[in-house]
């Protein structure tokens, strides 16, 4: 995820604990979202519909923060 911001990436998950917790809960959410799709856990596509679009909050709220500490 933003292979340009790899650098800053690595530098705000040990300096910005709110950007830590977003792309920690964002790599949660991919992990429980592939698990479910490989039926590893038990989920119904409505439920991994709902965790989709809530990963993709989460990586919109992450590349905000991105944008405003490369500026």
């Amino acid at each position: 995820m933003f292979p340009e911001y790899r650098e800053l990436i690595t530098k705000l998950k040990t300096s910005d604990r709110h950007f830590s917790h977003l792309f920690d809960k964002h790599n949660n959410l991919d992990q429980k979202i592939q698990r479910m799709e490989n039926h590893a856990e038990p989920g119904t596509p409505e439920e991994i519909e709902t965790l989709k679009k809530e990963k993709l909050l989460l990586k919109d709220q992450i590349y905000g923060v991105l944008k405003k500490a490369s500026a």
